[in-house]
């Protein structure tokens, strides 16, 4: 039988968002890309003294004897699997939550257990698709050690456990868990300790100024419109090209809810749209938007 005995450690706990589905849709190419992306996060891992206790299913379960590298170790991890997934389709990305905590551990053989693990475990559920999320512990030790920025997320309550649990959101890239913030963080609610020479990743800014360009295309055509007026107010049609883009690629840029659903709620708007445009008495749009209805409720039915 094992000896067992206990430490004070920093876990890292990560799983797969959608995996599920994934594996319902394809499930040897899920199970193929699931052993690539684990294989690199074992080595990011192992690169910065960390050790990967044991894997099941689609998680993974690391220790590391510092809370500094770990995370880093996780923002090297989400950086590099971005990096392989922005070379796939949207809904073929396979994106990994990752959850930190430092704390007390029973240590069984190779094995880890107890009430530190398991924190880190609903810390990992928590987070966004792509995104990490660490405990109070962990952010008292790396805030003006690791050159990212951090959100307060409120207290986590879990069940067995007496104290609600302080978590925050690692800030990197255009992972962003701002929607679960409370409307009045503490005083550390938001820290930001890298150096003003860091690269960052902005596509929401990148977004922002394609919707601006998108606008002032539109208001000068409008203007051309106006100018050149003939009875017919033709710009509304390029209006509402440009309308649809810009809807399609912020739908394509959250992870809030379901992509495919959104994108179909973008597409029956459009068309509701066109048929009030060129109305003539009948609304056609029915037929289309039925279609689409169906789609949509296949889709929320399959989900994970």
């Amino acid at each position: 039988m094992s000896e067992t005995h206990r430490k004070l450690t920093t876990i890292f706990a990560a799983d797969v968002q959608d995996y599920t589905r994934m594996m319902g849709e394809d499930e040897e190419g899920t199970l193929a890309m699931l052993k690539h992306y684990r294989d690199a996060m074992s080595r990011l891992i192992a690169s910065h003294g960390g050790r990967v206790v044991n894997t099941w299913g689609d998680g993974l379960l690391a220790d590391f004897p510092s809370v500094v590298e770990a995370v880093r170790a996780a923002i090297d991890v989400q950086n590099e699997l971005a990096g392989k997934n922005a070379a796939r389709p949207m809904d073929g990305r396979m994106l990994f939550r990752i959850g930190i905590n430092l704390g007390d551990v029973i240590l069984e053989g190779e094995d880890i257990y107890g009430d530190g693990v398991n924190i880190a475990a609903r810390l990992q559920a928590s987070a966004p698709a792509g995104g990490i999320v660490i405990s109070n512990t962990v952010y008292d030790q790396v805030r003006n050690k690791v050159a990212v920025g951090f959100d307060f997320l409120g207290p986590l309550e879990m069940k067995n456990v007496a104290d609600a649990v302080p978590r925050y959101a690692v800030r990197i890239g255009d992972i962003s868990a701002e929607p679960r913030k409370p409307a009045a963080a503490p005083e550390r609610s938001v820290e930001t300790a890298a150096p003003k020479s860091a690269p960052a990743l902005r596509p929401r800014g990148r977004l922002r100024k394609l919707g601006g360009i998108l606008a002032l295309i539109g208001v000068v055509l409008v203007f051309i419109n106006i100018i050149t007026w003939e009875g017919e107010f033709w710009a509304v049609w390029p209006l509402l090209a440009f309308a649809f883009v810009a809807a399609m690629i912020w739908v394509r840029r959250q992870d809030r809810f379901d992509q495919r659903v959104a994108a179909l709620a973008v597409i029956g708007v459009g068309i509701v749209v066109i048929n009030m445009l060129t109305w003539h008495g009948t609304f056609w749009a029915i037929w289309p938007l039925l279609g689409l209805s169906v789609a949509a409720g296949i889709r929320w039915a399959m989900r994970d």
